[in-house]
């Protein structure tokens, strides 16, 4: 599933950029159940089996 900590705004930054690049030709990094071509639901499997090579840089200053 997604890797821990993310949270649903980093989960759908994450799925849009990588969806987005399968769009665009990039090859997937798993074999998609049932061959679909649809990029969102490859993107999800991906996520899902932890092989997007994508992370998440936060910042974390403290502002006051």
């Amino acid at each position: 599933m997604e890797r821990k900590g993310h949270t649903r705004f980093e989960r759908a930054r994450i799925l849009g950029a990588r969806s987005l690049q399968i769009a665009m030709g990039a090859p997937p990094l798993k074999s998609s159940r049932g061959h679909s071509i649809d990029p969102l639901a490859m993107a999800t499997e991906e996520i899902e089996a932890g092989v997007v090579p994508i992370t998440m840089r936060r910042n974390t200053d403290d502002v006051n």
